[in-house]
């Protein structure tokens, strides 16, 4: 889901990345390649991603959750946030995202840090936990919207106390304010968010963005 940006809040957007960001060789072409490839154009912003990068540094994160994995432009960051030894496992269910992805990865030289599992997300989840793998540090969850509450609800089972768990995309550019709203990705954001506020195993907030993208925003859950 992409709305057209106002141009002082891409401005705005550019000032910032010119001041903390610089956008190196292996991003760009994440972005240029995946274009390329026909992905859509709704990978996270740099500015973004880079907040990924920091709060998973902020937890030393070493072991990371990605439902959704695109081309893998979040994913170089979060796997440069990683402690030594450490794996991103990212899910995504279109084999040929996954295999544009991986190029990207492995030309940011990464590639020994991300395990990407092809396939429906709701169907990988459950052979995750089986694995009885170490509990995640940081989930981020930006596959379909519809599916947010399931995905939340295994993030949770997933995770431990300290995890975060991060959800894109809530906002909607506004419509989720909405109570009468029929869109499925707007009902996945209203209930993963109901979902977070009343589950007392968190503590949550959502936070409104602006930027070269849009009108959108973000979830984030601590698990207590």
């Amino acid at each position: 889901m992409t709305a057209p940006s106002d141009p002082l809040w891409s401005s705005v957007d550019d000032y910032f990345n010119s001041l903390f960001f610089a956008h190196d060789d292996a991003l760009s072409h994440t972005l240029d390649a995946s274009a390329a490839a026909g992905l859509p154009a709704i990978s996270v912003t740099a500015a973004q991603g880079r907040l990924l990068q920091l709060l998973a540094q902020s937890v030393n994160a070493k072991n990371i959750l990605e439902i959704g994995l695109l081309g893998g432009y979040s994913t170089i960051f979060l796997a440069r946030a990683l402690s030594p030894g450490g794996k991103v496992t990212s899910l995504e269910i279109n084999a040929n995202y996954a295999l544009v992805a991986a190029d990207n990865i492995a030309r940011a030289g990464l590639i020994e840090r991300v395990d990407i599992r092809i396939g429906p997300a709701i169907e990988t989840l459950p052979l995750i936990a089986a694995e009885k793998c170490l509990p995640f540090d940081l989930v981020f969850i930006d596959a379909d919207k519809p599916g947010n509450p399931d995905y939340f609800q295994w993030a949770l089972k997933l995770s431990r106390p300290g995890t975060l768990i991060i959800v894109d995309n809530v906002v909607r550019h506004g419509e989720v304010a909405d109570d009468r709203s029929e869109n499925e990705s707007v009902l996945g954001a209203r209930s993963v968010l109901e979902m977070m506020a009343a589950e007392p195993r968190v503590s949550a907030t959502a936070i409104q963005t602006v930027g070269s993208k849009g009108y959108d925003g973000f979830a984030i859950a601590r698990v207590n």
